[in-house]
C-alpha cells in the first residue's frame, strides 16, 4: 500500500488513490467484512491529502465495493454476484451464477404457499385467470451473504410436488424442476430490470434498511421446447450484484 501517487498525471489523484484500494480488494489484501485503515492512515501511506483520500472512499463506497459504518469505520464488501439475465438458451441459475463467480450458493425457505394467478401471470403460462399457483419464496444467500429474495410462481397441478421438497440449503430450484420434470429453463421470456425499494419484510430478510433501493426482476422462464415453464419475481440487493447483459 506504500505506493506514491503520481502528483500532475493525468488521472487524478484521488482517482489513483481509488484504483489502488479497489486493487487491494481485488487481490484480497482487504478481505470481505475487514476494515481499511482510517483516512489519515491512507493519506499518509500515499502520501495525500485526507479530502483525496475522503474523496476515493466515497466513490468505493458508490461502487459497493465499501461500507462506511457510523463511529466504527470502513468495511470492504463481499465481492459482488455476475448474473446473465437476458437469456437465449444459456439461462443461468443463481446457484450456476454463484459457482461461476467462486461463491457457495445456500438457500433458506421463507414460504410455500397457494396464490390464484393474476391476469399477466395467466396469460404467460397459459392458464385461466385466478387458476392456482404454487408461490416459492426464498432467501438466497452467496457465502452467507443475503443477495436474493426470491418469489417463483409455478402452475399448481404440475408442480404440486415442489411442496414436499427439500428446497432449502444448497439445493436448486431448477435442478429439482428437472429431476420431477425432465424440463428445464432453457430461455427466457420477458425480463425486465427496475428499482424498488425494500419494504420491511424484505429488508429484514435482505439485512438492509428498510427503503434501500433494490433491483426488481421480473423474467419469464421457458423451457427447451420454448413452452412457459414458471416465473420468477426477485428483490436483489444492488450493492451484492452485477448483471450481465
Amino acid at each position: 500500500m506504500n505506493e506514491k501517487m503520481t502528483k500532475g498525471a493525468a488521472v487524478p489523484l484521488y482517482q489513483q488513490v481509488m484504483d489502488n484500494i479497489r486493487g487491494e480488494i481485488e487481490a484480497g489484501t482487504y478481505a470481505p467484512g475487514s476494515q481499511i485503515p482510517t483516512e489519515l492512515e491512507l493519506a499518509e501511506a500515499y502520501q495525500v491529502g485526507r479530502v483525496t483520500v475522503r474523496r476515493a472512499i466515497e466513490e468505493l463506497v458508490y461502487e459497493g465495493y465499501l461500507t462506511k459504518q457510523q463511529g466504527r469505520g470502513t468495511f470492504v464488501n463481499a465481492p459482488k454476484l455476475v448474473r446473465k439475465v437476458r437469456q437465449e438458451a444459456d439461462v443461468q441459475s443463481f446457484s450456476e451464477a454463484c459457482r461461476v463467480n467462486g461463491m457457495r450458493p445456500t438457500s433458506r425457505l421463507v414460504s410455500r404457499h397457494v396464490v390464484p394467478a393474476s391476469k399477466e401471470m395467466a396469460a404467460f403460462l397459459g392458464l385461466e385467470e385466478g387458476a392456482d399457483l404454487l408461490a416459492v419464496v426464498r432467501l438466497r444467500m452467496a457465502d452467507g451473504v443475503p443477495v436474493m429474495f426470491e418469489n417463483n410462481y409455478f402452475p399448481y397441478e404440475e408442480f404440486k410436488f415442489l411442496e414436499q421438497e427439500n428446497l432449502g440449503g444448497s439445493s436448486s430450484i431448477f435442478e429439482v424442476v428437472r429431476a420431477h420434470t425432465g424440463r428445464y429453463p432453457e430461455n427466457s421470456g420477458d425480463c425486465t430490470v427496475e428499482i424498488a425499494r425494500a419494504d420491511q419484510e424484505t429488508a429484514s430478510y435482505l439485512a438492509v434498511p428498510a427503503g434501500e433501493p433494490l433491483f426488481f426482476m421480473k423474467v419469464d422462464f421457458l423451457d427447451g421446447a420454448g413452452k412457459p415453464l414458471f416465473i420468477g419475481r426477485q428483490y436483489i440487493v444492488g450493492s451484492r450484484f452485477i448483471f450481465s447483459i
